[in-house]
């Protein structure tokens, strides 16, 4: 088997129960957005926002170090499961309790300035997310060691059950529960005595249903583990993480700190509005990032354990040629058709959001790109410059918020979330070719990402979101790449 038919298998096993899951979650926007005003989404899209950054930092890079040290001391595979899982599950307890300690003064600090109900309210949405948030950190390292261990089926059931749960009691608590209310079937009078209509809150109960429905079914992975703590293993697996630590949060600080900021610089009576219309318009990106995610999810483990082969950099820049390919055709083909993409989301005051869609889907191209570069400084240990590049980006996109958002809304948001992707990108490949040089085809990659650009922004902007005209442009740059590439995918071919 070629090297590229088993890249291509590995991120197919593991990137397709990911980007099945997410299209499933997907599903839930229209509902929401159906069910839900505005402002209501907009505590939506602020609670998983606030709950992503702390998630980044509770996995506290443990996830990449595994697969690293997995490799790099083959003799001691049980220790570093061991150490991997100790460490999150340590931070995470740590978490959960002063969470809950401090469950009010959060919940507080999350509504602002309003009445006892919405406070209490809050806290409850903080209850929710603390205990679903201890529970993913500690599913991170039995997840990752069934990438490891090559056993996708139980990847994959693992990830639908999870989004089965969620889904499934979405749906009972937004439609079954008030059908059996209305119309006074069996049980209506009990679940008339608790039930609360269009509450949002039982969005973040069926994720915490969710969580504890994979964690049961992970339990034979927590089986495994060994309470052994190998202090100068744990030292040098320290030093490779919290780095990574700091270069993940900026991804996350990226993706979700403008909308946390937003309600914080926005007047309080438009602030959960405009935070809800943005979320809505962010999940039409998802298309994009659900092909990042399945690509993560695929290439980590496989760069890995590909890297002590001799023609391992001609491989990396073969990958990410035709991953940018991938990419940038995506790009246009959600742009050319995003006249039917936007009726996912149910209701049109949500569609004023729309002229952002470009400037975030050009940040996930850069964002694809630069987790593609990133293996440079995960193979050569140098994780430190994951740190530096991330910080950058971090004040990129702190300073830009702060100063675009209270005269652009979501718009300066998108924008500076572009921006940052951008720049860490760049300085990615700059430090990259530096200090671990992969012969990355660069002309290819500037020509596809430039004209891919222009004919997004042309379609959307100049051309009105014309669907036709969109979709010519795409079969236009299908074939052009199409024509330019075939003498190399004829040789990747014969060697498959």
């Amino acid at each position: 088997m070629s090297v590229y038919k088993k890249f291509l298998g590995q991120t197919a096993i593991y990137g397709l129960s990911t980007v099945f899951s997410r299209l499933f979650n997907f599903i839930l926007t229209p509902i929401y957005t159906a069910v839900y005003a505005k402002g209501t989404y907009g505590i939506f899209t602020n609670m998983y926002a606030n709950a992503s950054i702390i998630n980044a930092i509770l996995a506290f890079g443990m996830e990449s170090t595994y697969f690293r040290y997995l490799n790099k001391y083959e003799d001691k595979k049980q220790e570093v499961y061991n150490n991997s899982f100790l460490c999150i599950a340590f931070i995470s307890t740590l978490f959960l309790i002063t969470g809950l300690v401090f469950s009010g003064a959060i919940a507080g600090y999350l509504a602002g300035e309003t009445t006892v109900a919405i406070i209490a309210d809050y806290k409850s949405y903080v209850n929710f997310f603390l205990w679903i948030l201890f529970i993913d950190a500690i599913c991170v390292i039995p997840f990752a060691k069934l990438r490891a261990d090559e056993r996708p089926i139980q990847y994959s059931i693992a990830k639908f059950l999870n989004i089965g749960c969620f889904v499934g009691f979405n749906l009972i608590f937004i439609f079954v529960v008030p059908a059996i209310i209305k119309n006074n079937w069996i049980g209506a009078d009990w679940f008339a005595s608790w039930y609360r209509f269009q509450w949002i809150g039982y969005v973040f109960l069926s994720n915490l249903i969710a969580s504890l429905a994979t964690l049961i079914y992970l339990l034979p992975e927590f089986l495994k583990l060994q309470f052994k703590f190998d202090k100068e293993l744990f030292g040098k697996m320290y030093s490779y993480s919290w780095p990574i630590l700091v270069a993940n949060l900026s991804f996350i600080v990226n993706e979700n700190l403008d909308k946390i900021v937003l309600k914080k610089l926005l007047p309080i009576e438009i602030a959960d509005g405009e935070v809800g219309i943005y979320g809505a318009v962010c999940k039409i990106a998802i298309f994009l990032s659900i092909f990042i995610t399945a690509f993560r999810l695929g290439a980590e483990p496989f760069f890995f354990s590909h890297a002590k082969q001799q023609n391992a950099k001609n491989t990396y820049a073969t990958i990410l040629k035709y991953f940018v390919i991938a990419l940038t055709i995506l790009f246009v083909g959600l742009i050319a058709n995003i006249e039917i993409l936007k009726h996912f989301i149910s209701k049109s005051e949500y569609w004023v959001g729309l002229p952002a869609v470009p400037y975030l889907l050009l940040g996930y191209v850069c964002l694809g790109i630069y987790m593609n570069l990133s293996i440079w400084y995960r193979l050569s240990d140098q994780t430190r410059f994951g740190l530096y590049i991330s910080v950058i980006g971090a004040i990129i996109t702190i300073v830009l918020n702060i100063i675009l958002i209270p005269k652009f809304s979501y718009m300066g948001s998108a924008w500076v979330s572009m921006l940052a992707y951008f720049v860490m990108m760049v300085l990615s490949y700059v430090l990259g070719q530096k200090y671990y040089p992969i012969p990355y085809d660069l002309k290819k990659i500037s020509v596809y990402l430039i004209i891919s650009t222009l004919i997004v922004f042309t379609s959307f902007f100049l051309f009105n979101r014309n669907i036709y005209i969109g979709n010519a442009l795409l079969i236009a740059f299908v074939v052009g790449v199409a024509y330019f590439e075939k003498n190399d995918l004829m040789k990747i071919l014969k060697k498959a």
